[in-house]
């Protein structure tokens, strides 16, 4: 049977062409293929070939059988790894209350908790060479996250590699990671996973990769070998997870992309230095734990803006030492915790005080920096209302040569629609 028959016969028994990592059922099938592909793989290198030509023609298979392939590629590259390697997986927790507990428990519910663990095992269970922890990070949620997590914990789980952080026991011992912030209200994600990175790091253990996701199910935890491989491999500083390559498999259910693509558009303005990356805020990001020590503190950016900038500084030790990696990312389900608390206006401009702090003085890039730092709600909905059609029809990863609109031209639609 090769891998052909393989697929076929897991999609003639599965005839599902929808896709909810939510359900734990159709996550264990999609899991299931995923081992048999792996397990018929002689090297990671026939699953990257197998990934291509399935690529070639994306309609003729479902969204399971993607998943499952990257996951089989993720577990041979880990498969593959000769020396000890320790993973520390972060993630921060507002006002997930909800989503933390199973479906019988709230409608809502994801019980991302205990499938991010079995995620896990069921990766990297097999080799004895490679160990992981996961940090949860409490980011002052009022609903209490951090100790229904550590309820969930205490009553499910029997190991001892995970732990529940708290921001605020952070401020409160004025630890140098939280030096900013009076209390955790002032952060909005990026305090909160900042430290969870700046606490694995502290740690000396040897060939520690640091990764960061959301606490949603949107990205599968079995593709870190994804990350790992460019970093390990390649000797990459970082891997960002991005949603905007060939070879990525995403499906959404907001209409985000049009604002997206604007934000994406602006921001590469100003940090050209970060051109060769698109898709910045994916919650799925690798960094060598010695790189998060040397880029981890004093920091400007506590809110949505803070992966910009920590590729700025990892960028800055070496450039184009982050590698970009195509993955299976699905918009979470019911209750987003951040779509509407993202704001893009304020996201922006924090990016804009990273390039007067960090990047040398331009004269593009400036007039952006000063464009976006005069931007308030009245004239942001105005351009995501009037967005130039360049920036529309363009995939966003062009955005790196396709500079035409430049800042008089937004400056006109503001003033034309005002």
């Amino acid at each position: 049977m090769d891998f052909s028959d393989i697929i076929k016969a897991f999609e003639e028994k599965y005839q599902s062409t929808e896709i909810d990592l939510t359900d734990e059922l159709q996550s264990s099938e999609i899991e299931q293929l995923a081992e048999q592909l792996f397990l018929k793989a002689t090297s990671s290198e026939d699953l990257k070939t197998l990934e291509k030509e399935t690529a070639k023609n994306k309609k003729k298979y479902s969204i399971l059988v993607y998943s499952a392939i990257k996951i089989a590629i993720s577990k041979k590259y880990i498969s593959e790894i000769k020396q000890r390697v320790h993973f520390t997986i972060v993630f921060a927790v507002y006002k997930e209350n909800n989503r933390i507990l199973t479906k019988e428990e709230h409608p809502n519910g994801e019980d991302f908790l205990i499938r991010k663990i079995k995620q896990l095992e069921n990766l990297t269970g097999k080799f004895p060479n490679i160990s992981w922890d996961m940090l949860v990070v409490d980011d002052g949620c009022p609903e209490n996250s951090g100790k229904i997590a550590e309820k969930v914990l205490k009553e499910r789980y029997s190991e001892d590699n995970v732990k529940v952080l708290y921001l605020q026991d952070a401020i409160d011992n004025n630890l140098k990671i939280a030096d900013g912030l009076q209390t955790a209200d002032d952060s909005r994600k990026g305090g909160a996973v900042e430290y969870g990175m700046w606490y694995a790091a502290e740690r000396n253990i040897k060939n520690h990769i640091i990764i960061y996701t959301d606490a949603d199910l949107s990205t599968h935890l079995g593709q870190i070998g994804l990350l790992a491989e460019p970093v390990i491999n390649e000797g990459k500083f970082a891997a960002v997870a991005s949603r905007r390559e060939d070879l990525s498999v995403v499906i959404k259910k907001g209409t985000r992309d049009k604002r997206g693509k604007l934000f994406i558009y602006l921001w590469k303005r100003m940090i050209r230095r970060l051109n060769y990356i698109t898709d910045t805020q994916c919650g799925f990001k690798a960094f060598k734990a010695d790189v998060v020590r040397k880029i981890i503190l004093n920091n400007i950016e506590k809110k949505f803006a803070f992966d910009i900038e920590l590729l700025i500084k990892t960028d800055m030790l070496e450039r184009e030492s982050i590698a970009k990696v195509a993955i299976v990312w699905i918009d979470s389900e019911e209750e987003s915790t951040t779509t509407d608390l993202q704001p893009y206006i304020e996201m922006l401009k924090a990016i804009a005080d990273m390039y007067f702090k960090y990047l040398p003085a331009n004269a593009f890039s400036h007039s952006f920096a000063f464009f976006v730092k005069s931007l308030n709600k009245e004239k942001w909905d105005i351009l995501v209302n009037h967005i130039p059609e360049g920036i529309l029809i363009k995939s966003a990863i062009h955005y790196d040569k396709y500079d035409e609109m430049k800042v008089p031209a937004f400056q006109e639609i503001i003033e034309k629609n005002r």
